[in-house]
């Protein structure tokens, strides 16, 4: 159930100007559409807060000088970020009881935290750490050596291959495997002869990875996910791969081994990135593109192989054009026959 909190409540915790009833009585938070006398929403520009303004709802987060006869208003500086801090107010999320479910198997050489909670039917192996108020939800699987780190949560099923390490505060969703062989094989008298793969990944602190995602170990040394990185469900990351702090990755993106990404990078869905690239500090990549050569910092590129994006914003204008141009070249081609055959025949 969610938490109740009055209008002057939510103004203190946001640190923003309050206009109207400061006992307005706040349930829950949804959109002006559906939101009702009960409810708190948000409007970013003028025809969002008209909106607001002629729904149910009891009050409006702002920006900018809106003023309302009818409604609650609650200024601050950005009302996203605001709705961001303001929803685990009303829905903290649930933290399970400490404890070992007597389903559960834990190594004698495993150490978990009094704090944490194991889940059903979860497995953690020998000389694995399980840190403070950990949850492992159910039928988790963390190898031998393994560490996560206090207040990261594994949702149902992830799999968490030995040596890895997972820091502080991750959340990884259900399905995804951290830590499974990278792809690595050598052509050797006839056949593919693995390389085995004997490095492994460390995932830092603050970071959330999607469901069914694919976090591969290094074949040697370290695959490394840099803190406070989100990576989307989907997402397949290769062997030996760096992934630099705070970068945004959108679902079905996948890298190939030993790229390297700087901090704050945005890749978005359905990209492919070539293996041993370097990807600067704030490089953006455009969805369904084809990264097959280094970005720079800030860099942005676009398309199948990805251009810088004004160049490949060029390129697909010329494409665009090429029936018109088709069409008027054969138009010429007819132009100069007749005028060869008027000379031949003069």
């Amino acid at each position: 159930m969610p938490n109740s909190l009055t209008a002057a409540q939510v103004a203190e915790q946001l640190k923003g100007e309050l206009f109207g009833d400061p006992n307005l009585l706040l349930t829950g938070v949804a959109p002006a559409d559906t939101a009702g006398p009960g409810d708190l929403t948000f409007a970013e520009k003028e025809s969002y807060f008209a909106a607001a303004e002629a729904g149910r709802a009891g009050a409006i987060l702002v920006a900018g000088p809106f003023t309302s006869a009818t409604k609650t208003v609650i200024r601050v500086a950005n009302p996203r970020v605001a709705l961001a801090r303001i929803l685990p107010c009303f829905f903290p999320a649930d933290q399970p009881s400490p404890g070992v479910d007597a389903t559960a198997r834990i190594a004698a050489t495993a150490t978990v935290d009094p704090s944490a909670h194991v889940g059903p039917h979860c497995v953690v192996g020998d000389r694995a750490r399980i840190g403070a108020r950990a949850v492992l939800t159910g039928g988790n699987h963390v190898g031998a050596d393994c560490v996560v780190g206090e207040d990261s949560r594994l949702f149902p099923n992830v799999v968490i291959y030995p040596e890895c390490q997972v820091g502080r505060r991750v959340r990884i969703h259900a399905g995804t495997v951290i830590g499974a062989d990278g792809y690595g094989y050598v052509f050797d008298e006839g056949r593919h002869r693995k390389v085995p793969q004997v490095g492994k990944v460390v995932i830092q602190d603050d970071v959330e990875i999607g469901a069914n995602a694919a976090i591969d170990r290094a074949a040697l040394g370290v695959t490394l996910i840099g803190a406070g990185t989100k990576i989307d469900n989907l997402v397949h990351v290769a062997h030996n791969v760096t992934l630099g702090r705070h970068c945004l990755i959108m679902g079905q993106v996948g890298f190939a081994g030993s790229t390297q990404l700087g901090d704050y990078c945005v890749i978005a869905s359905q990209s492919g990135i070539a293996g041993h690239l370097k990807l600067g500090h704030q490089a953006t990549v455009g969805a369904k593109s084809g990264v097959m050569r280094d970005v720079p910092d800030k860099g942005v590129v676009l398309g199948i192989p990805a251009a810088p994006d004004k160049q490949a914003k060029r390129q697909w204008i010329g494409i665009q054009q090429l029936p018109d141009l088709i069409h008027r070249l054969r138009e010429l081609e007819k132009q100069v026959a007749d005028l060869a055959a008027k000379v031949g025949g003069a």
